[in-house]
């Protein structure tokens, strides 16, 4: 339950310029100054005594007014003390706890008309906005056209970015999807592909911290945002494009009146943990509905990632499930066309077979109805709400416990309400959702609660379509838990033990990472329903304390911790599952890192499972008894691996 208690009163005050007023987070280290001069709204960052975001713009042009100039700031609330403790079984950290001071600042026009508040909400770690746009006359609806909502960046960032896609281009037509290569520690002033960055969006404050943008509160009642880059060292809120989607629907979210935008992020600090760390995603949404059903998480088979295509066939996924029961996992993912090579019929006798192995399914399905062009099948199942509940139903009767649905690429309004709809039914019917080929999450682990994960990423799948990103695998690695995963569980389908991306294991993209590699990641890349690029010939081709550990690798976390690293060069994590602490850390670097690292998540004494790489990343696994000091000198090669438990 979410408490409210009034802290301190903020002057009330009336002006056309006014001076900044200030709230500050509950420890007093980060503030936030909101002004209005010149009729303009604007706001900055800073952190002790740092500057992490310049003086921004705040605004909204509107369908019923344009309410970017002849602002004034009318008044100011009381500041109050937030605070609210709530679970979650399917994220990063499953109890959450967080204090925040929120204020309001109420916008008017020239004429002292409302126009909209700005909700300000700041805890220690984070600054959380958004806009209250009230009603003009007798409109009671709008379009919110255009966002002035912007981050001027201090001199001497760097950024790490992910460039938006052009709609409707890639596979069939299938982007935007969030699915590009990070331009790392580069200059401010550029703008990807010339359509800006996809969230979430980190930046390095030169030697004074790091900065991460996202937004947080999105389903059916807005659109998904990007920034673009304005010129040297200013990013603004940008919308969808009008292509998107096929062009069906309106690149303007529309809201009633009055009525709430979503909540722009912002995540400071002095080092790389408050952003891997943070709940701001969680903290401000709500569930939307209760759960229909127990759902259960857990490790997923997955033939498609290292077969393809042509293992979709009833004798090669009978072989995944029975591997996926040697494994002792719970899941077998099951992926395109097996509509057609499988059939419905088959498919409820495969179902069976499987749960007499104590395995249940995934089936994939194709989003599409009028936006793309891939022909994957099932296809046309699930768009329309009389079509997809029809085929919830049999899914259900047939015993399948999720989906992944695939190719949704645009953030349009219309897209972000498909989402939720298909959330919404898939509950009634007890299923999971995995998206992929989507749009980025933006709090739904808390606010569905039959949600999985989105991919939302430039995930596994391109390992097995191009050596290039064999070659970057560990440069990619040492982002993901740290950005994309900050903000929600990722869909990756990695920590494969095969040399080679093939059935035989000797043909296709080489594997540049090792084995010690692949089981860090799999404590790194955090999602409740983990589908592992794994394959039945890993029960002999691969090295046993390897498959042993995959075994038993935990999928759901109770707590994460941020030890070290640098985004493209290192990455040190912790994740904690009831008791027992897994500590993780993958080297891109060419040179080999050597850490004295820090254990004292380990009580003195304690045996522990230490996995590691020598110099031609050949692992292997020993047990280490806690020193007390509880330091372990370790050597991680490039490419190579740690794991600790």
């Amino acid at each position: 339950m979410r408490n409210t208690l009034s802290a301190f009163v903020a002057l009330l005050m009336v002006c056309s310029s006014v001076q900044a007023q200030s709230i500050t987070s509950p420890n007093g280290n980060l503030k936030v100054d909101i002004s209005c001069t010149n009729g303009k709204a604007s706001y900055s960052i800073v952190l002790d005594a740092d500057t992490m975001i310049a003086q921004s713009p705040l605004g909204l042009k509107t369908s019923i007014g344009d309410f970017r100039n002849g602002l004034k700031l009318s008044k100011v609330s009381a500041i109050q003390s937030v605070s609210e403790n709530y679970t979650m079984p399917n994220a990063k950290k499953s109890s959450i706890s967080y204090t925040a001071n929120e204020a309001t600042y109420y916008f008017t026009n020239n004429d002292g008309v409302p126009v909209f508040d700005v909700v300000m909400h700041v805890d220690n770690s984070n600054v959380a906005f958004k806009y209250k746009v009230y009603n003009q006359k007798d409109r009671l609806s709008c379009l919110v056209e255009e966002e002035s909502t912007g981050y001027t960046m201090p001199e001497g960032t760097t950024t790490f970015l992910c460039p938006q896609m052009t709609p409707q281009t890639g596979f069939a037509r299938t982007a935007p999807s969030y699915e590009t290569y990070y331009e790392w520690d580069a200059e401010m002033g550029k703008n990807g592909h010339g359509r800006g960055f996809t969230f979430p969006a980190l930046f390095h404050v030169s030697d004074k911290g790091w900065v991460m943008l996202n937004e947080t509160n999105v389903g059916g009642n807005y659109c998904g945002s990007r920034i673009e880059n304005k010129g040297a060292n200013n990013y603004k809120i940008e919308y969808p494009e009008i292509t998107e989607f096929g062009g069906v629907g309106t690149s303007a979210p529309g809201i009633m009146l009055p009525g709430d935008t979503p909540w722009r992020t912002i995540t400071v600090g002095h080092t790389l943990q408050p952003i891997a760390e943070t709940t701001i995603q969680w903290d401000l949404v709500k569930p939307q509905y209760e759960a229909k059903a127990e759902y259960k998480y857990g490790r997923s088979a997955w033939s498609w990632i290292i077969r393809m295509d042509p293992s979709c066939n009833m004798e090669e996924q009978k072989e995944y499930v029975d591997f996926a029961a040697a494994m002792g996992w719970e899941y077998l993912l099951v992926d395109a066309f097996w509509d057609s090579a499988i059939g419905y019929e088959n498919m409820a006798v495969l179902s069976r077979y499987a749960q007499s192995k104590g395995i249940s399914l995934f089936l994939w399905y194709n989003s599409n109805g009028y936006w793309n062009d891939a022909p994957q099948g099932p296809k046309g199942k699930m768009h329309r709400l009389i079509d997809r509940r029809k085929e919830m139903e049999w899914l259900q009767k047939a015993g399948i416990k999720g989906l992944k649905i695939d190719f949704v690429g645009s953030d349009k309004q219309q897209t972000m309400q498909m989402y939720e709809d298909i959330l919404a039914d898939a509950n009634d019917y007890g299923l999971m959702i995995i998206f992929h080929g989507c749009t980025l999450q933006r709090g739904w682990e808390r606010m569905y609660p039959n949600f999985v994960s989105c991919e939302a990423v430039r995930a596994s799948e391109n390992l097995a379509f191009g050596q290039y990103d064999n070659d970057i695998e560990a440069k990619c690695g040492t982002i993901h838990p740290i950005l994309r995963n900050a903000v929600g569980n990722m869909d990756f389908g990695g920590s494969t033990l095969n040399k080679h991306y093939s059935k035989d294991n000797v043909h296709g993209n080489t594997r540049r990472t090792s084995d010690v590699y692949a089981l860090a990641t799999a404590i790194l890349f955090q999602t409740p329903v983990q589908n592992f690029a794994m394959a039945p010939n890993n029960l002999t081709d691969a090295p046993q304390w390897a498959v042993d550990f995959m075994k038993k690798v935990p999928t759901c976390w109770d707590d994460v911790r941020f030890i070290d690293g640098y985004p493209g060069k290192y990455l040190i994590m912790a994740r904690r599952t009831g008791s027992n602490w897994y500590v993780a850390a993958i080297n891109a670097e060419e040179k080999p890192l050597t850490l004295n690292l820090n254990l004292d998540m380990f009580p003195v004494g304690q045996m522990l499972n230490v996995y590691s790489d020598d110099a031609n990343l050949v692992g292997s696994m020993k047990e280490v008894k806690q020193n007390k000091k509880q330091i372990l000198k370790v050597t991680i090669p490039c490419n190579g691996g740690l794991l600790v438990y």
